[in-house]
């Protein structure tokens, strides 16, 4: 889980609701920390309304049988366009004492001045 001051200076702000992420990196950076931080709600407001499922379950990080995620690297940040930009990335985390790497090559959409996650193609390994 981010500490108390890399999740001030990146990505509180955002999950908050404070500001909106200006790029799609620091939108995909803010969805990592939701995830560690349990929380869905974020998770859900910022996916893209066409894809976008009903519910997301997200465990609370001090649940026993949590997902632990462990840290992120970002690979790539590309603006395709200037309402469409895509975001590479890896991700580690534990789930039931083993480790797993989540690879990712999501897309992102502008639509009113708000970042949104559309979708990706994932790759997870052990």
């Amino acid at each position: 889980m981010p500490r108390a001051t890399q999740l001030a200076d990146c990505c509180q702000p955002y999950v908050d609701g404070l500001i909106n992420a200006p790029t799609a990196e620091h939108l995909m950076r803010s969805r990592y920390t939701a995830y560690a931080l349990g929380r869905a709600d974020y998770v859900l407001a910022t996916w893209a309304p066409q894809t976008r499922p009903a519910s997301l379950a997200i465990d609370p990080p001090d649940t026993p049988h949590a997902v632990r995620w462990l840290d992120l690297v970002v690979h790539s940040h590309t603006q395709l366009t200037p309402t469409q930009a895509q975001v590479m990335f890896t991700a580690r985390y534990r789930e039931g004492g083993r480790g797993y790497r989540l690879k990712e090559h999501s897309r992102f959409l502008l639509i009113d001045d708000k970042w949104y996650y559309l979708d990706g193609d994932v790759d997870f390994t052990a």
